[in-house]
Formats: C-alpha cells, sequence, structure tokens
C-alpha cells in the first residue's frame, strides 16, 4: 500500500508582533480580559504590502530545506488560504512561480481553518492514486486583512502566518504500523453558516467582508465537532484514544483546546498547544502548532500524531499521521 510520509515542515510569522496590551489601545479588551476568555497573549500579522503568497513562500522553502528537497522535486503545490492575495489566479499558482517549479499543477484549498486538514486529504489521495509522488502542502493567512478592527469579540482573535509540510510516495505494510498518513476524516455542514462566516465576498458585494461570529456557538460545535472527528480517526485506524502520542489541534482558543481533551480524556501534556503566542492563523494553525512541536523535539520518528480542526462552513476533520 502506498502511504503519504511527511519528509519534512516548516514555519514562517511575520515579523511584526500585536500583542494584547496594544490591542487594549485600539479597542475596548485588555490583555487579562484576552488571556481569560482565549488564552492569546499575543499574535503576529502582515507589515504592509506583504502578501499571503509572501508568508507561503518562507513556510515552503523552510519545508524543503527539512526534508532536504528542492522546488524541483514536487508534483503539486497545494495551497489552504482563505485569503488569497488574489481572487483569481490560485495563491499557490503564486507559490509555484516564486519557487521555480515548472512542472505539475498548483491550486488551492478553501475550507477556511480547516483547510490544512483538507488539503491533507487531497495531498494523500493524489498520492495515493498515483498522480503525484511528492506534494508541498501549505497552510497560509492573512487573517488580519479579515478582521473589524472595532469589534473586540473578532479582532483580538486572529492572527497571520503560514506552515507547510513535504508529503512523498513510500510503501507501506497497509496496517498502522506503517509511517505516513493513516487516515483523513472530513466532514461539514453548510446549515450552520451564519456562526461564522465574512459577510462579503465578488458575487455578493464586491468587497472582502468583515468576519462575523457567534463565539458561544462556534465554541459548543467545535468541541462536538472536533471531539467526534478524532474518535472516528482513531477508530478508523483500530487504535485507541491512549494510543496517540501527540495531538495537534487547531489553534482557535485555548478553552476549545481544554474541552476538546477533557471530553475525550486527554492529558493537557500530550496536546501542542501555540495559541498563546500565535492566536488563531486559520489554516495555517495546525502546520505552525506542528512545525512547533517537531523542531522543538516533542514529535519524533514512529510516533502517532492526530491532527484536527474546524472552521466556517462549518468545516472540521481530522488526519491520523504515524511520523
Amino acid at each position: 500500500m502506498i502511504r503519504s510520509q511527511i519528509m519534512g515542515c516548516g514555519a514562517f510569522l511575520p515579523h511584526t508582533v500585536l500583542t494584547n496590551a496594544e490591542l487594549a489601545k485600539r479597542v475596548d479588551t485588555s490583555d487579562d480580559w484576552i488571556r481569560e476568555r482565549t488564552g492569546i497573549r499575543q499574535r503576529h500579522v502582515v507589515a504592509a504590502g506583504e502578501k499571503t503568497s509572501d508568508l507561503a513562500f518562507h513556510a515552503a522553502r523552510a519545508a524543503l530545506t527539512n526534508a532536504h528537497m528542492h522546488a524541483s522535486d514536487i508534483d503539486l503545490i497545494v495551497v489552504a488560504t482563505t485569503t488569497p492575495d488574489e481572487t483569481f489566479p490560485a495563491t499557490a499558482t503564486t507559490l509555484q512561480a516564486r519557487l521555480g517549479m515548472t512542472r505539475g499543477a498548483a491550486f488551492d484549498v478553501q475550507a477556511v481553518c480547516s483547510g490544512f486538514i483538507f488539503g491533507m486529504s487531497v495531498a494523500d489521495n493524489f498520492i495515493k492514486a498515483g498522480q503525484a509522488q511528492t506534494v508541498l502542502l501549505v497552510g497560509a493567512e492573512s487573517m488580519s486583512r479579515l478582521l473589524d478592527w472595532k469589534d473586540r469579540t473578532t479582532c483580538v482573535l486572529f492572527g497571520d502566518g503560514a506552515g507547510a509540510v513535504v508529503l512523498k510516495a513510500h510503501k507501506g505494510k497497509g496496517d498502522n504500523s506503517d509511517r505516513g498518513v493513516l487516515n483523513t476524516k472530513l466532514y461539514s455542514d453548510g446549515r450552520l453558516h451564519d456562526l461564522l462566516y465574512v459577510d462579503g465576498g465578488p458575487s455578493s458585494t464586491q468587497t472582502t467582508g468583515h468576519l462575523r461570529m457567534q463565539g458561544k456557538e462556534v465554541f459548543r460545535h467545535a468541541v462536538t465537532n472536533i471531539s467526534a472527528a478524532i474518535v472516528a480517526s482513531v477508530e478508523e485506524a483500530g487504535l485507541k484514544i491512549s494510543d496517540i502520542d501527540w495531538f495537534v489541534p487547531h489553534q482557535a482558543n485555548q478553552r476549545i483546546l481544554d474541552g476538546t481533551a477533557r471530553k475525550l480524556g486527554i492529558p493537557a501534556a500530550k496536546v501542542v498547544s501555540t495559541v498563546a503566542q500565535h492566536g488563531n492563523t486559520s489554516a495555517a494553525s495546525v502546520p505552525l502548532a506542528l512545525a512547533t512541536a517537531v523542531h522543538d523535539g516533542r514529535i519524533h520518528k514512529g510516533q502517532l500524531v492526530l491532527l484536527e480542526a474546524m472552521g466556517g462552513g462549518f468545516t472540521w476533520g481530522a488526519s491520523l499521521v504515524r511520523w
């Protein structure tokens, strides 16, 4: 059986850091209020003229370097983003040109905060189908471009950044001892649109719009849906929750991370959390957290890693990987 092994990962954060104290000068909030409700202490934001493709490029180069590979080795680029440089073309093609990749294909995936998980499924299935041997998967976002900076319920939550992985085809035995992606589980429910969305778009308002959210409802659905996706992924692999070495969740809110862990009986020490430093970076948050835990030595060869996320749409899902 063909498995998609992660050969390397990388990350990039804009240089500008926006702390809670600095945010408190813009809106009616405080460091204590933000930390108590979200766990966030700071976030990175793009500078004037800095684009999502810039973040993606730096994360992609870091991932290729970590994998000891070059752009010429890549067959396919998938960029998960909800904040593209332009309505079209895809940010992935901009990245393709900048990396100097002259073969294969490149396209974007849009599933908001779940984008990296959906992209993982796309990459894995391309590899398993034999349509690609090596895939560069990037989650990159400039969420600060979508924020209403007068709305303290949303502007305190989000940040910008990018993370990337390189996946390559390898032969496996077909059981859960294989290294690589063991499964991906994807879900969506369009009926929940009004709980988390952007109030603009080319065919509706001809504007970019601003992010709108009903926080309490999002929290309730997040814990329930993410927990179900994790269980489905683990059970499909013939494993138990206790078998998983590391959980790498979408970094939406520390309370969501804690609530999900309590619901499933996951020890806090097994949950990778970067929300305090990064905020919610949407499709970038899972690969950013993954890269953090890999590069600091927590995640190592042979361990089971469960990635999960939920985003607007609603979309949600999980991916189980043996590192």
